[in-house]
């Protein structure tokens, strides 16, 4: 069934419970599972007169780097196989969903897993925005975790 499982995380809870079903596919599958944290570059640029983009850039980047961390932790914690990617920019200015469906492409994964509730910055207030662009630019299947503490 399914061999390799991207699963997008942003640290938030909608993404924690995307990886603990990543998990238990893995488990279930045999499957490596692969973390990826797409840093969305676009919108630290947005209304920062008095703030560093250079810095808050790497702020975030420490962020998501410490996530994948966390993430990767509880992949070995479970036994399964697993690896993490961070990338620094997004593929199309902006655009975390081409972001993360070129990847799995990229990476031959068998299914995308993601949290439909995700902070993705200013421009992202809509709820489900990156995970509705993902099933819309992929023929993979996607696996889309609700969480309701994130309203």
């Amino acid at each position: 069934m399914y061999q390799r499982i991207l699963v997008a995380v942003d640290g938030s809870q909608s993404a924690s419970l995307a990886v603990d079903q990543a998990i238990i596919l893995a488990k279930a599958t045999g499957a490596e599972v692969k973390a990826l944290f797409v840093v969305d570059d676009n919108d630290l640029f947005l209304d920062l007169k008095y703030s560093d983009p250079t810095d808050l850039l790497e702020k975030v980047m420490t962020y998501g780097q410490a996530t994948l961390t966390r993430t990767v932790d509880r992949f070995r914690a479970a036994g399964i196989p697993g690896v993490t990617h961070l990338i620094e920019r997004t593929n199309t200015l902006g655009l975390v969903a081409d972001t993360i469906a070129a990847e799995a492409d990229k990476w031959k994964a068998d299914l995308i897993v993601l949290g439909t509730h995700g902070r993705r910055g200013f421009r992202r207030t809509v709820m489900g925005s990156v995970s509705e662009g993902v099933i819309r630019r992929t023929c993979l299947p996607v696996l889309l975790t609700r969480s309701e503490v994130e309203r």
